[in-house]
């Protein structure tokens, strides 16, 4: 190996773990010095043997390099033994003793690129779990909307408690179906709980219509809701409306379904209060006046029959069918005049 003093080059760079280094002459390429990592990455060259083909490949842009910059960068994968390496080059020239020499300093990067792979598949992972995460909240959310309304959704999501409210003036519909209970007896329950998703799907599409809200349904029951949570001057109009649109649409359906279906319907006015009950199973649920007045006069009506207090007569007159039907002693409200409701026919599609 050709004798150059080494006095000029760092010992501490030479000796320091994991550094290789060489020095390989710029006018033949063979080398001039070499250390033991260098040696323990790409081989041990012999005495004035040439830049051999671990780094041939590089050859020719090290040396477009070197014309143009005189330096030159690059990584390289190599396998000494049974496991791959990735190693950085850093190669410049410079003149030793009157001689152009390229220094070529080599480190192990594997690790770091081991560590940058870890973390790129890291990010890659909490990027999967958030997006996973957010299909969740828009899924719960869109759930607990199914249970209340969105202005109580947002003052649950805000504050973590609804606020019970006091509505003065609502209108509230109650419906159940004619002889559910026989049917229930009859029939296998994945059939009746079929058909209660497909009649109960339409009539919160037809309440959407008229901005009333559904409550709850409890079996064969289904209770909704105008003029709150936010104040709607014509409640009254509103679930009178969806009363009559949802026993059109049984009659509708009566027509082409195997199974028929046919319900009484009690419509009340008045005052109620709206919260969100339980801790653990969270319901938004409606209590007062208005909610007891529609469940005593569905009782009252007829099959595919809608039942009004003679009070919201004034409201429903101009835009429905109206019946006086008499007096009866209501539980709990006494006597009361009551009245059927029907659409026009004008309005029937």
């Amino acid at each position: 190996m050709t004798q150059i003093s080494l006095n000029t080059i760092n010992e501490q760079l030479l000796k320091s773990i994991g550094v290789g280094i060489a020095i390989i002459r710029y006018r033949d390429l063979h080398f001039s010095f070499h250390n033991a990592a260098f040696a323990e990455w790409f081989g041990d060259p012999a005495e004035s043997e040439a830049v051999r083909e671990i780094t041939a490949d590089l050859r020719d842009r090290a040396m477009d390099a070197f014309r143009e910059t005189g330096r030159f960068q690059a990584e390289v994968q190599v396998k000494p033994k049974r496991r791959t390496l990735v190693i950085a080059l850093n190669m410049y020239l410079t003149d030793l003793e009157g001689e152009r020499m390229i220094v070529a300093e080599c480190q192990n990067i594997t690790r770091m690129r081991e560590l940058e792979q870890m973390i790129d598949s890291y990010s890659s992972m909490v990027e999967r779990n958030t997006r996973q995460l957010e299909r969740e909240k828009e899924r719960v959310e869109k759930l607990l909307l199914n249970l209340m309304p969105k202005k109580v959704y947002e003052e649950f999501k805000t504050f973590g408690v609804v606020t019970p409210q006091l509505h003065p003036s609502v209108s509230v519909l109650m419906l159940d179906f004619v002889g559910f209970t026989d049917f229930t007896e009859r029939n296998d329950p994945t059939v009746t709980l079929g058909e209660l998703n497909d009649i109960f799907t339409a009539f919160d599409r037809i309440s959407e219509q008229f901005g009333v809200e559904r409550i709850k349904t409890i079996g064969d029951a289904y209770m909704a809701v105008a003029g709150m949570p936010d104040p709607a001057p014509d409640h009254a109009t509103a679930v009178a409306h969806c009363a009559v649109r949802f026993l059109r649409y049984l009659e509708r359906r009566n027509q082409s379904h195997r199974y028929t279906w046919q319900a009484r319907i009690g419509l009340g006015t008045g005052a109620a209060v709206g919260s969100v009950v339980g801790v653990q199973k969270y319901v938004y649920d409606v209590f007062g006046p208005a909610v007891n007045m529609a469940a005593r006069l569905e009782v009252f009506a007829n099959p595919m029959k809608i039942v009004a207090p003679v009070s919201m007569k004034f409201d429903l007159i101009d835009g429905f069918q109206i019946k006086d039907i008499g007096a009866f002693d209501i539980k709990g409200l006494g006597q009361m005049e009551l009245m059927n409701v029907e659409g026009n026919m004008s309005l029937a599609r």
